[in-house]
Protein backbone atom coordinates (compact mmCIF):
# COMPACT_ATOMS: atom_id res chain seq x y z
CA UNK A 1 0.00 0.00 0.00
CA UNK A 2 2.86 2.47 0.86
CA UNK A 3 4.32 1.88 -2.82
CA UNK A 4 1.07 2.23 -4.24
CA UNK A 5 0.24 5.68 -2.39
CA UNK A 6 3.93 7.15 -3.27
CA UNK A 7 3.36 6.52 -7.11
CA UNK A 8 -0.15 7.92 -6.88
CA UNK A 9 1.56 10.83 -5.20
CA UNK A 10 3.97 11.00 -7.95
CA UNK A 11 1.48 11.19 -11.11
CA UNK A 12 -0.36 13.92 -9.17
CA UNK A 13 3.48 15.52 -8.56
CA UNK A 14 3.46 14.76 -12.51
CA UNK A 15 0.21 16.17 -13.54
CA UNK A 16 1.51 19.31 -11.67
CA UNK A 17 4.43 19.81 -13.41
CA UNK A 18 2.74 19.32 -17.04
CA UNK A 19 -0.21 21.82 -15.79
CA UNK A 20 2.57 24.34 -15.00
CA UNK A 21 4.57 23.87 -18.12
CA UNK A 22 1.10 24.03 -20.12
CA UNK A 23 0.37 27.79 -18.16
CA UNK A 24 3.51 29.15 -17.67
CA UNK A 25 5.57 28.40 -21.05
CA UNK A 26 3.04 26.87 -23.54
CA UNK A 27 -0.43 28.80 -22.62
CA UNK A 28 -0.54 30.26 -26.54
CA UNK A 29 0.75 27.24 -28.09
CA UNK A 30 -0.95 24.61 -26.79
CA UNK A 31 -3.18 26.01 -24.28
CA UNK A 32 -5.80 26.22 -26.75
CA UNK A 33 -5.85 22.64 -27.95
CA UNK A 34 -6.24 21.65 -24.05
CA UNK A 35 -8.67 24.40 -22.39
CA UNK A 36 -10.74 24.43 -25.22
CA UNK A 37 -13.80 26.08 -23.33
CA UNK A 38 -11.64 28.86 -22.73
CA UNK A 39 -11.97 31.46 -25.93
CA UNK A 40 -8.99 31.65 -28.10
CA UNK A 41 -8.78 35.13 -28.77
CA UNK A 42 -8.03 35.33 -24.76
CA UNK A 43 -4.95 33.40 -24.69
CA UNK A 44 -2.45 35.80 -25.87
CA UNK A 45 -4.35 38.68 -23.60
CA UNK A 46 -3.89 36.02 -20.48
CA UNK A 47 -0.64 34.79 -20.88
CA UNK A 48 0.80 36.50 -17.28
CA UNK A 49 -2.67 35.29 -15.59
CA UNK A 50 -2.03 31.65 -17.06
CA UNK A 51 1.69 31.94 -15.74
CA UNK A 52 0.66 32.95 -12.19
CA UNK A 53 -1.71 29.54 -12.19
CA UNK A 54 1.18 27.77 -13.50
CA UNK A 55 3.39 28.61 -10.59
CA UNK A 56 1.30 27.89 -7.93
CA UNK A 57 0.90 24.73 -9.36
CA UNK A 58 4.64 24.15 -9.66
CA UNK A 59 4.26 25.20 -5.85
CA UNK A 60 2.01 21.74 -5.44
CA UNK A 61 4.09 20.04 -7.19
CA UNK A 62 6.97 20.85 -5.27
CA UNK A 63 5.52 20.07 -2.23
CA UNK A 64 4.06 16.87 -2.91
CA UNK A 65 7.90 15.82 -4.46
CA UNK A 66 9.20 17.32 -0.75
CA UNK A 67 6.54 14.55 0.90
CA UNK A 68 8.15 11.87 -1.02
CA UNK A 69 11.94 12.72 0.18
CA UNK A 70 11.18 12.79 3.86
CA UNK A 71 12.42 9.94 5.48
CA UNK A 72 10.01 10.08 8.44
CA UNK A 73 7.19 8.10 7.72
CA UNK A 74 4.91 10.55 9.75
CA UNK A 75 6.03 13.42 9.01
CA UNK A 76 6.14 12.41 4.98
CA UNK A 77 2.39 11.49 5.51
CA UNK A 78 1.18 14.91 7.32
CA UNK A 79 2.97 16.59 4.51
CA UNK A 80 1.28 14.69 1.39
CA UNK A 81 -1.85 15.11 3.51
CA UNK A 82 -1.28 19.27 3.11
CA UNK A 83 -0.77 19.34 -0.04
CA UNK A 84 -3.20 16.57 -1.58
CA UNK A 85 -5.79 18.82 0.28
CA UNK A 86 -4.51 21.99 -1.81
CA UNK A 87 -5.05 19.62 -4.69
CA UNK A 88 -8.18 18.54 -3.79
CA UNK A 89 -9.58 22.03 -2.72
CA UNK A 90 -8.11 23.27 -6.20
CA UNK A 91 -9.75 21.12 -8.04
CA UNK A 92 -13.03 21.59 -6.32
CA UNK A 93 -12.84 25.33 -6.82
CA UNK A 94 -12.11 25.15 -10.47
CA UNK A 95 -14.86 22.80 -11.09
CA UNK A 96 -17.29 25.17 -9.41
CA UNK A 97 -15.75 28.18 -11.11
CA UNK A 98 -14.28 26.91 -14.36
CA UNK A 99 -15.25 23.67 -15.95
CA UNK A 100 -17.03 20.39 -13.89
CA UNK A 101 -13.92 18.24 -15.86
CA UNK A 102 -11.14 19.68 -13.49
CA UNK A 103 -12.59 17.61 -10.73
CA UNK A 104 -12.40 15.00 -12.86
CA UNK A 105 -8.25 15.78 -13.81
CA UNK A 106 -7.48 17.29 -10.61
CA UNK A 107 -9.10 16.68 -7.75
CA UNK A 108 -10.18 12.63 -8.36
CA UNK A 109 -6.38 11.46 -8.61
CA UNK A 110 -5.45 13.92 -5.62
CA UNK A 111 -8.48 12.12 -3.75
CA UNK A 112 -7.35 8.84 -4.59
CA UNK A 113 -3.77 9.40 -3.60
CA UNK A 114 -4.79 10.76 -0.62
CA UNK A 115 -7.35 7.90 0.44
CA UNK A 116 -4.25 5.16 -0.78
CA UNK A 117 -1.98 7.54 1.99
CA UNK A 118 -4.57 7.26 4.60
CA UNK A 119 -5.00 3.84 4.58
CA UNK A 120 -0.69 2.83 3.80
Amino acid sequence: MEILSKILIGLVALEHIYILYLEMFAWTTKGPKVFKTFPAELFPKTVSLAANQGLYNGFLSAGLIWSLLIENPEWSKNVAYFFLGCVIVAGAYGAISASKRIFVVQALPAILALLVTLFA
